[in-house]
């Protein structure tokens, strides 16, 4: 028997507030939160932009002592996390922690603490190097410290799939409580590499945009646009057996009810040109959630900004929902810029607000349709429509695919 997964609390840190609430808020009213970088001096990049996290005080939540020993990946995952879990109800004592597990994602992990270390280590020798470097730059710490802080002592995995590394965590974590094998999960992604060396080795990929100005970076789809502006941040959601959650009278936000992943097995960096990996990935979670092309109101789409994977993507979503005529489809990193292995996690979030606020968020940074671009896309004009069931896309470096299938809860 398969278990009904419920979501019954999210957590964000992002480019546009440190708390889901305020996160969704300005989502939803298509603010941005890319602006000139401020982590460090870029000049030297070729690159202005990013969507950094702003007026971040991991003290909030944290204990001094505790946060100190972090990268922000893991600073930004614990306090989303905690977030999540007190939306959720959930107190540390009050549950079994043998019941609640912890998958969770990041592309790079600690990238600020190793390009730290690795200057140290060259200016003042190893001896100088912290005896905290690797505890606090392997991509685990972020499940590792979430587990440790909120008493998780089910399974406490960390994903590693590039771009789609939030997404394949919340997938995981979905088919582990569907199976039977925890009743509640803390997962989703975490990225902090708006830094020297993170900028500077996707520009050497030419993958993200030199614009100088806020409206001419992040433009998903547009015939214009020209790369990708690095975001960071966490997003966290609190899944549970949906009999569980009735048992103890959880707020329940929505349902997660497909996961479809594979790979392209195609190039390390570009997707399949014929969109046939995220097709097929696409399939796969609606196949999973037995339900058919015709019930899907939205689609959150990878929408990079870039023109391999928009045009790829656009026709992989044109094939599938080709006998679908209400669809619409939008990117949100138009706003959130791409956050790497945080970025499916945010986007989660995002739709856990459009079930709630039965709202789709606009294609913001779109001025002129790319005509390849064949989908409809989120406009002020008809982004208020219903949202019963929608899908998330995410695609990484590698050929990973990664899909999630949501729907608006009801309790049948």
């Amino acid at each position: 028997m398969q278990h009904r997964v419920v979501i019954t609390g999210i957590g964000a840190v992002s480019p546009m507030g440190n708390d889901a609430k305020t996160f969704l808020d300005s989502v939803f009213a298509s603010k941005t939160g890319i602006a000139p970088i401020t982590h460090f001096d870029s000049s030297n990049t070729g690159v202005t932009l990013a969507a950094e996290v702003k007026d971040f005080d991991p003290l909030k939540r944290l204990d001094k002592k505790v946060s100190k020993r972090m990268d922000d990946f893991s600073r930004y995952a614990v306090y989303s996390a905690m977030e999540a879990m007190e939306q959720a109800g959930l107190k540390k004592g009050e549950y079994d922690p043998k019941e609640l597990g912890v998958i969770y994602g990041s592309g790079i992990g600690g990238l600020t603490t190793i390009q730290q270390q690795a200057i140290k280590m060259s200016k003042k020798g190893p001896g100088r190097v912290s005896p905290f470097f690797v505890p606090n730059s392997i991509i685990n710490m972020a499940a590792g410290n979430i587990s440790i802080n909120l008493d998780a002592r089910n399974t406490s995995q960390a994903i590693v799939t590039a771009c789609a590394s939030g997404t394949n965590a919340i997938g995981d974590a979905f088919e582990r409580i569907q199976y039977g094998k925890a009743k509640m999960m803390i997962t989703g992604g975490s990225e902090a590499s708006v830094n020297e060396l993170g900028i500077s080795g996707f520009a050497a990929l030419s993958a993200l945009s030199t614009a100088e100005n806020v409206e001419d970076g992040s433009m998903p789809f547009d015939k214009d646009r020209n790369g990708f502006v690095m975001g960071e941040g966490a997003g966290t959601l609190v899944l549970e057996d949906l009999e569980h959650a009735k048992a103890r009278g959880a707020n329940i936000l929505g349902e997660v009810v497909g996961y479809g992943t594979n790979s392209d097995a195609y190039h390390l960096t570009a997707p399949r040109p014929d969109g046939s990996g995220a097709m097929d990935a696409m399939k796969l979670a609606l196949e999973d959630a037995g339900i058919s092309t015709k019930d899907v109101d939205y689609v959150n789409a990878h929408g990079t900004s870039t023109h391999a994977n928009d045009s790829a993507e656009s026709k992989a979503i044109q094939s599938v929902f080709a006998d679908n005529d209400h669809i619409k489809v939008s990117s949100t990193k138009g706003m959130t810029g791409h956050a790497l292995g945080a970025a499916g996690s945010l986007e989660a979030v995002i739709m856990v607000g459009a079930l709630q606020r039965q709202q789709m968020p606009v294609n913001v940074g779109l001025k002129n349709k790319d005509p390849e671009v064949e989908v409809d896309l989120v406009n002020e004009d008809n982004n208020k429509a219903p949202v019963n069931y929608e899908i998330s896309n995410s695609f990484g470096f590698g050929g990973h695919n990664a899909v999630l299938a949501f729907k608006k809860y009801e309790d049948d």
